[in-house]
């Protein structure tokens, strides 16, 4: 089937089963007959991601997007906001599976699955992926990294998917409890959550030999795009329609111009169409490997951190909570190739010289499920009216 049926059948689909999408069309004047191919798509609006908030608070819990009967969801997640994420099946799962078989998962493999199983899709979606390819998955979430070291000493663990920081931690450990490196089984890895530096590809593919990919996907989305080994610039997955948008008319960029990443995905159980991500990405064309998206950042002022997203009115949201606190602001840094949260906190005059470190931990954890790293009282001044409340002072070899 073609790309601009696929379209023209979804959006069909979509205006006469989700009534939200149908509001959609009909407050920017557009039927689905105005709508046959990829072209048309530029007619609808962009949804951005927030406004699945104020669509979940007036039709709870799925914002009327929901087109199957709730009862057949296998899973709903939750991502802040909170916006629950129905997990309807899969339209093209083999599709998905693009990743893992450029790296190589396949029988025989035991692949270490570091990404969290709660909550978020991940882990889950990970975990389903690995076993789909053929592979056996170890389902060690996140942390302990010693438990990973004796797991993939034990088991002779030849995959890993996570982040390419906590690889390195683990790669570091290993190297300090005496482990040689030649005897670290890893010799396959997915990244995803994090950029994916030029200095963390050396290692793991120069120094340990490994064949690694980077995937960029999103908690709503899915996998979106992924690098191949030894390569820079993502492949887009042929489960989606991808466009380059401008931020302000949403109307498609230029060819070499920077835009924002705007999603379409097929799946009729639950059809976002024209999602916007706020990253902003730009298509390079090289001469032998053909047309790549390279991610150059953020359209909003949310910023994703340890592969979570802190928005500033979370962490507002948290300082509110907290009679203590005059003003917070949140420090993003990443000594030692991994992300370092700072929360700076002013205090009201009355309550000068008070430890408010656990509390300020505590609500920022829970309005963002972000472990934070330190908390530091400030001088009054020191957090200016108007600053950004989370400042990224990452830097990115």
């Amino acid at each position: 089937m073609s790309l601009d049926t696929r379209i023209r059948e979804l959006v069909a689909y979509a205006y006469e089963h989700a009534p939200t999408f149908r509001r959609i069309m009909d407050d920017a004047g557009v039927s689905p007959a105005n709508v046959q191919n990829a072209a048309d798509l530029a007619k609808i609006p962009v949804t951005p991601k927030d406004r699945l908030v104020e669509f979940q608070q007036a039709n709870p819990p799925f914002g009327g997007l929901l087109t199957v009967d709730p009862a057949s969801l296998p899973r709903i997640y939750i991502s802040p906001g909170p916006i629950y994420d129905p997990q309807p099946p899969g339209d093209d799962p083999v599709a998905s599976l693009a990743p893992f078989r450029a790296v190589g998962f396949g029988a025989g493999d035991r692949v270490l699955n570091t990404f969290m199983y709660h909550l978020t899709p991940a882990g889950l979606l990970v975990d389903e992926a690995i076993r789909a390819a053929g592979a056996t998955v170890i389902p060690s979430g996140p942390g302990n990294t010693e438990l990973q070291i004796m797991m993939m000493m034990a088991l002779g663990a030849t995959g890993y998917v996570g982040t390419p920081s906590f690889l390195a931690v683990i790669l570091d450990k290993a190297a300090e409890m005496g482990i040689p490196q030649s005897a670290v089984t890893i010799k396959k890895a997915i990244f995803s959550a994090e950029p994916y530096t030029p200095s963390q590809r050396a290692r793991f593919e120069g120094e340990y030999g490994m064949a690694t990919s980077s995937a960029y996907g999103t908690a709503d989305l899915g996998f979106l795009a992924y690098t191949p080994p030894g390569e820079d610039g993502f492949v887009v997955l042929e489960n989606i329609h991808l466009e380059l948008v401008d931020k302000d008319t949403g109307q498609p960029v230029e060819e070499g111009t920077p835009g924002e990443v705007v999603v379409t995905t097929f799946n009729k159980s639950y059809p976002l169409i024209r999602f916007g991500t706020g990253d902003l990405g730009v298509y390079v064309m090289e001469a032998e490997r053909g047309r790549r998206l390279r991610l150059v950042g953020r359209v909003g002022d949310a910023i994703k951190v340890r592969g979570m997203f802190l928005h500033p009115n979370q962490l507002l949201a948290a300082m509110s909570r907290i009679p203590q606190v005059k003003h917070g602001q949140a420090i993003i840094t990443r000594p030692d190739n991994r992300d370092h949260v700072l929360v700076r906190v002013e205090l009201q005059p009355e309550h000068a010289g008070e430890d408010v470190s656990e509390a300020v931990k505590s609500y920022v954890q829970a309005m963002s499920r972000l472990r934070v790293d330190a908390v530091e009282i400030v001088e009054a001044g020191v957090i200016e009216p108007g600053q950004r409340a989370v400042r990224d002072e990452r830097q990115w070899d």
